[in-house]
């Protein structure tokens, strides 16, 4: 099984595996937390050497929640303060393009440029074109607003073209003629 992944990891794009080296999936996140590398300092300068390993617990309390996702913004628990994404969602984009052409989607956050939650924002909003609601119509362009009576006004006017025609004749081509065609 870690042979596969082992293989898996060699076939991806330098952009993905400098991505899932800093932001590793949630699966392999939880094996590498549950198991610190704790070094022992035995060194005599040290004035905190034959202190006890433990943290503060103002530390431990950092360091025990969940890192945040690298697509979202987040809420620095000390200072309050919000901080931006780590990835842009242009970046986003590109990431998981390539995630989709090497079949490791699963692996990637949630973002909103993912293409399940792309989907089930389509789905969920549908489509949002003004006008093509129920009952609804666009503005338009004056020329597209008024095309509609203009062509049914041109059907009607070829539709009595003969018998204009046959008037014209009849008056003598043109002489005496008031209503011109417009």
């Amino acid at each position: 099984m870690m042979e596969q992944h082992i293989r898996l990891a060699q076939t991806l794009p330098p952009r993905l595996l400098s991505f899932f080296a800093r932001f590793p999936p949630a699966p392999i996140a939880s094996l590498s937390s549950t198991t610190p590398s704790t070094a022992s300092n035995t060194s005599p300068s040290d004035p905190n050497a034959f202190l006890p390993a433990t943290s503060p617990p103002s530390q431990t309390r950092l360091h025990t929640h969940t890192k945040p996702s690298p697509f979202a913004a987040f809420r620095n628990p000390t200072t309050q303060n919000w901080h931006a994404p780590h990835i842009s969602l242009r970046r986003q984009a590109g990431l998981f393009k390539l995630a989709a052409q090497h079949n490791v989607l699963s692996l990637m956050p949630s973002s909103p440029k993912h293409p399940e939650e792309k989907e089930r924002k389509r789905i969920e909003n549908g489509l949002r074109v003004q006008g093509t609601g129920v009952g609804k119509r666009v503005k338009g362009k004056l020329w597209e607003r008024t095309l509609k009576g203009r062509l049914e006004g041109r059907r009607k006017a070829m539709e009595g073209m003969p018998a204009l025609v046959r008037e014209w004749k009849e008056r003598g081509h043109g002489r005496g003629w008031k209503k011109w065609p417009k």
